[in-house]
């Protein structure tokens, strides 16, 4: 392999590992507030001592997964110098403000109270300690805001001109407001309240399977059930919208996430199948005549363009397809497990005020903790490989932007990041079932539930 595939496999290594954290912190911060507030209402009831042991465990989840994200976010910035110094060279004056304006707004917004929401609990009122968590929760959306722009604008540029091969912004408003930034931030904001929401119920439930749950743990397992039930439908409506945007913007991704290799009427949607990239065809495919045309452009009879259109300017097609078939069967499982427990959980509100749930849910939300990181991931690359072969869609060639590195110094450097990425990786994993194990609990001047093994009104 040369230095251009290993440095594209190095700062994919380096933004999966750095994505898995800020899409849990994004929603998990405003779970925070809502905790938080929910304490605060039930200040002198019993049910304060419960929300303030939520509280406490998923404040060092956050803080756990900020930590993470941070250092692995700045490891990813400097490979802009070292991998790809020919994109800051010819987007820079666009490139550098726009994270330039994450770190100014949102990430010295979180720095300044993150403190204070990790260690004023005792320190500051209710009140001062509440807004503390709305601006941390606040600053992640606003970190989010600023990346998913840049990002989008890469996908679709507009409001530049070039200059003897320089990008320089025109207009402001539209880079950052760029054709498909509201449906990536749409559906990333959604992502990330997804992820979260099995996060914490998938710990919640691990809590109960191994006896280690307190007040705390059923309350927020109820409510991260209760979000995902509903924001998985909505992840759906705007993937969609999402579709149709990238269809007028970017036809050569959606020709190669459906494996349509040449241009047609009635195209069918290929459910499963091989993609034969040297025979142009899918092999083994199974297909639903017309579903295509009528899911991707609502109109059975309309025409999509193949990848016969876009010869050596498409992606490849092999990484693009089976990731977009992971995203959608992962969503298919998370709609179901939330629809089942949300149901379950309503059942079980209505005639008993204790855990509802059996332990073959409580195994099956346990086993999906993580489940929002594989759809995540798996959607991250249908939007970036499905990019190629441009940095910047139709302009910016990823080839002519790559550093000359000798392939062995470029190889080094990726299997140490690897190696590093999997230890941390699985120290965060085994962190957050010891922490899930043993709960934290609330200073002494909050008011604590009874023992672990006890559910809101009799045994777990």
């Amino acid at each position: 392999m040369d230095a251009l595939v290993l440095s594209r496999i190095q700062f994919a290594a380096n933004i999966s590992f750095h994505i898995l954290f800020p899409t849990i912190n994004i929603a998990l911060g405003w779970f925070l507030v809502y905790f938080r507030l929910r304490g605060n209402l039930a200040r002198g009831h019993q049910d304060a001592r419960y929300w303030e042991e939520a509280y406490y465990l998923w404040t060092k989840v956050f803080a756990l997964s900020f930590a993470l994200g941070v250092v692995s976010g700045i490891t990813m910035s400097f490979q802009f110098g070292t991998n790809w110094p020919g994109f800051m060279e010819k987007a820079g004056n666009i490139a550098g403000p726009l994270l330039g304006y994450e770190v100014l707004t949102a990430f010295f917004l979180e720095a300044t109270f993150l403190g204070i929401m990790l260690f004023g609990r005792s320190r500051v009122s209710d009140r001062v300690h509440l807004f503390a968590s709305l601006m941390v929760a606040a600053g992640t959306t606003l970190s989010a805001f600023w990346i998913l722009s840049l990002n989008s604008w890469m996908q679709t540029p507009v409001g530049y001109r070039i200059e003897d091969g320089v990008m320089y912004a025109d207009s402001w408003l539209q880079i950052v407001f760029n054709p498909s930034f509201p449906y990536r931030l749409a559906h990333k904001l959604l992502a990330s309240t997804i992820t979260a929401s099995f996060l914490i119920a998938g710990l919640s439930a691990y809590q109960y399977l191994t006896k280690a749950n307190n007040g705390g743990s059923l309350k927020a397992m109820r409510t991260a059930i209760t979000v995902a039930a509903v924001a998985v439908p909505l992840q759906i409506v705007a993937g969609d919208l999402h579709g149709l945007n990238t269809l007028e913007h970017q036809p050569a991704k959606i020709a190669a996430l459906e494996g349509l290799w040449k241009t047609e009427k009635s195209a069918p949607l290929t459910l499963f199948g091989i993609p034969n990239e040297a025979e142009r065809r899918t092999d083994y495919a199974i297909k639903l005549p017309g579903f295509a045309s009528l899911i991707l452009a609502h109109d059975w009879n309309a025409e999509l363009k193949g990848l016969d259109q876009f010869e050596g300017r498409h992606p490849p097609v092999a990484p693009v397809f089976w990731s977009f078939r992971v995203m959608v069967g992962m969503g298919v499982l998370m709609l179901l497990a939330s629809w089942w427990a949300f149901w379950t959980q309503w059942r079980g509100r209505a005639f008993q005020d204790r855990q509802p749930f059996s332990r073959m849910q409580l195994r099956v939300l346990a086993g999906m903790t993580f489940s929002g990181w594989i759809a995540t991931l798996a959607g991250w690359y249908v939007t970036e490989i499905g990019r190629q072969p441009f940095i910047v869609y139709g302009v910016l060639r990823t080839a002519d932007m790559v550093a000359d590195h000798p392939p062995g110094l470029v190889l080094i450097t990726l299997v140490s990041y690897l190696a590093v990425y999997a230890f941390l990786l699985a120290a965060y994993v085994l962190v957050l079932m010891y922490m899930s194990r043993h709960p934290a609990m609330p200073t002494p001047d909050a008011p604590q539930s009874p023992k672990p093994g006890m559910a809101i009104g009799g045994p777990a």
